[in-house]
């Protein structure tokens, strides 16, 4: 999945819940002050303040429920950030109102990421900057280097920790994923990774009318060398095998570690007979390649059932399913073999609903 997507998904959450708190405070605020500059005769300034408290309890209702959160998160800071530029540039307005230009770097990076966080953030300092100057060009204690300078660093300070805080989060949150989704010792992706990857594959391929396989690897006699050689030993046993997956599957292939000496490969774009073909591949090179872990010379050999989508099942429950059973028959004929369809002549597994799916 591509990583800003992911990285999208995963901050939905808590833009949520900041703009929920941002939409209260507004309608608060917004009741509060337009009152307080009714009574001051500011009705220029009043009349926007308490129509955007309106607009955010509609943006409050609106957007309970939605499936698409950042297109209400820009309906709601577009217009917040253009009161509040409004309001610098009216004439009543006194110069406390600029203060409120140091949300704007905060509220862009929460809600927006720091992308677009960044872009919303420039582009209304620039706007505020700019009010700034034209309001009080005339002002001989404002427009002194000192004040400006002052007013300029701490602004630029706010929008900088900004950007830097939302960038290290997004690494952090895309760090601790990948975590989440790697098998610690192979460093292949793991079981949920490939479930994830399967669903996204599995769409492709009813869409463009491809086919998709997977195979499912066991190792031979893999307690044997545990036992022999100690688990460290089988340890390495597990990376080599790994790296030899990685080296010679396809780009656009997945492997990962299913459990033990367990793995599975999706092959997208690949029917059951060209599976068949890479899997005996497969099996020649490891047979061919040994492992040598210190002065330790370890032959093995692999044996793999194959299941493709459709003639074998749609779920990846019950591809799974049927692959392992292949792959016990491989094991049961003498293992170091290949072994797909021929065996049951196609018969599919029984499906299961799509919540059961392993």
């Amino acid at each position: 999945m591509d990583s800003s997507a992911t990285s999208h998904k995963l901050a939905q959450p808590h833009r949520k819940a900041v703009l929920v708190s941002l939409l209260w405070l507004t309608i608060i605020s917004g009741i509060i002050f337009g009152l307080t500059n009714i009574s001051r005769g500011n009705i220029t300034l009043a009349i926007p303040e308490l129509a955007m408290s309106a607009y955010s309890l509609f943006l409050m209702l609106a957007s309970r429920n939605t499936k698409n959160l950042q297109r209400w998160i820009f309906f709601y800071t577009v217009p917040f950030f253009s009161v509040m530029m409004f309001a610098m540039t009216t004439p009543r307005a006194t110069i406390s109102v600029f203060g409120w230009v140091l949300l704007v770097p905060l509220l862009s990076h929460l809600l927006h990421g720091r992308k677009t966080g960044l872009i919303m953030s420039i582009t209304f300092t620039l706007i505020a900057g700019i009010i700034f100057l034209v309001k009080y060009h005339d002002s001989a204690d404002l427009m002194q280097p000192l004040p400006l300078m002052n007013i300029s660093i701490l602004t630029i300070c706010v929008l900088t920790f900004s950007h830097v805080y939302e960038v290290s989060r997004e690494r952090t949150e895309m760090n601790l994923l990948r975590m989440a989704r790697t098998d610690f010792l192979t460093a292949l992706p793991n079981r949920a990774m490939f479930r994830e990857v399967f669903e996204q594959q599995k769409a492709q391929a009813i869409r463009n009318a491809r086919p998709l396989t997977l195979f499912v690897i066991d190792l031979d006699y893999f307690k044997e060398v545990n036992d022999q050689y100690g688990h460290d030993v089988g340890d390495q046993v597990l990376i080599h095998v790994a790296r030899l997956l990685e080296k010679n599957l396809r780009a656009g292939d997945l492997a990962c570690r299913l459990g033990g000496e367990e793995f599975g490969v999706l092959l997208p774009g690949t029917n059951s007979l060209q599976a068949r073909t890479v899997c005996e591949h497969l099996r020649d090179t490891l047979a061919n390649t040994p492992l040598t872990f210190e002065d330790k010379t370890i032959s093995l050999t692999m044996s793999v059932g194959i299941a493709e989508i459709g003639a074998d099942g749609n779920s990846l429950r019950s591809l799974l399913t049927r692959a392992d059973h292949r792959l016990y028959t491989a094991k049961a004929k003498g293992r170091n073999r290949v072994v797909g369809s021929e065996v049951d002549g196609h018969m599919p597994v029984p499906e299961t609903t799509t919540s059961q799916t392993a």
